[in-house]
């Protein structure tokens, strides 16, 4: 009996190991990892893109004129025109008091009259000292005398008739007239002021024209030419399209950017001194795009989540280029087809696993359609 005593107690150890060791293979075996998230997926895709530049500037006058007083000294009687006013090339724009100006050009009109009556008597002298010349009755000093008299008194109507042209200008002077087509956007000109001559009465935006002038980064001029499209989005109202007349042939210095200079249409909302934001259009690009819920902003960097075929999380650092709605270029960390976490990545990290949510029939139609245009 003591015998069979011995001989069980090694087979229960045995047993015992067994089970132990099996336990421990248990305890060993792979448990698969609890999905962090369930998610949709997008995949990067590439596409054409009309490619533009954003730049800002002012609204200015094409060309303004400087409308001024040609006379001094005179009194501003009537002004005809207003702020805003339309007018044509040669209109009155204004008028000075003409009665000291016209009773000058009387008097200078006299004073010619008198000049040619001396010189009709000195030509006559003149002309009959110059038949006895040689016959004893006028000497040859008279002669001198009457031809140098003769001289005088033309000089002396000459400057009186320069007078008098001058008088007429002055007189002409007195009405302010438009020296071109266009809009009046500034007015000084007050009724009873006595001004002096040059000063300002007005300014005229020229054909009425007006432009754009916008800041350009400098390594994008040689890319501008003239006739390019430009949209303008001013601020509660329609885009307004004009068209790039000129580029700057100089950079500015210390900012490194150039002036464009754009033709606006003749109507429209925009006024001189506004500033407005605007897009210059270029020739159509490939685009590598994702939607914008898809980056995950971390450490001053971005980034997207790949997923892969075992549903694991991997996070791909990118740099972003252009934006269309809600579509982001990327120009670099990514190829197109590769499936990403749609939104809610910045939930996730590295290696986490997911669950894929089915996609909706409607939603993969419409998906499908996006991909084949």
């Amino acid at each position: 009996m003591k015998h069979s005593r011995f001989i069980a107690l090694p087979v229960a150890g045995a047993a015992l190991c067994a089970l132990l060791l099996a336990g421990c293979h248990r305890t060993q075996a792979p448990v698969e990892g609890k999905a962090a998230l369930t998610v949709s997926l997008v995949s990067a895709r590439s596409t054409p893109w009309a490619e533009r530049l954003t730049a800002s500037g002012s609204v200015a006058a094409w060309q303004e004129s400087i409308v001024g007083a040609e006379i001094g000294g005179l009194k501003l009687e009537e002004v005809l025109v207003n702020v805003g006013d339309s007018v044509r090339q040669g209109q009155l724009l204004a008028r000075f008091s003409e009665d000291t100006t016209r009773a000058d050009l009387a008097q200078t009109e006299a004073a010619v009259a008198e000049a040619e009556a001396n010189l009709a008597v000195a030509r006559d002298q003149a002309a009959r000292a110059r038949r006895l010349d040689g016959t004893g009755t006028v000497s040859h000093e008279d002669l001198l005398q009457y031809e140098a008299n003769e001289k005088t008194t033309a000089a002396k109507l000459a400057s009186a008739q320069a007078q008098l042209a001058a008088q007429r200008l002055r007189l002409r002077y007195t009405q302010v007239l438009a020296p071109d087509d266009g809009l009046i956007s500034s007015r000084t000109a007050t009724v009873g002021a006595v001004l002096s001559s040059g000063a300002e009465l007005f300014r005229l935006i020229r054909q009425s024209r007006l432009e754009w002038r916008a800041e350009v980064p400098a390594d994008q001029l040689p890319r501008l030419a003239a006739g390019q499209p430009v949209s303008l989005r001013p601020a509660g109202q329609p885009a307004v399209t004009g068209r790039v007349r000129q580029v700057s042939p100089v950079v500015d210095a210390g900012t490194l950017t150039g002036t464009i200079y754009v033709d606006l249409p003749a109507s429209g909302p925009l006024r001189a001194g506004m500033f407005v934001a605007g897009e210059i259009q270029f020739s159509d690009t490939p685009a590598l795009h994702v939607p914008e819920s898809t980056l995950v902003y971390r450490d001053g960097y971005q980034y997207v989540m790949q997923v892969d075929a075992g549903r694991r999380v991997h996070q791909l650092k990118v740099t972003t280029g252009r934006r269309q709605g809600d579509e982001v270029e990327i120009t670099a960390g990514l190829s197109a087809g590769i499936e990403l976490v749609a939104s809610g990545g910045s939930f996730l990290n590295e290696g986490d696993t997911v669950r894929v949510a089915a996609t909706p029939p409607a939603a993969a139609e419409t998906a499908a359609g996006g991909n084949r245009s």
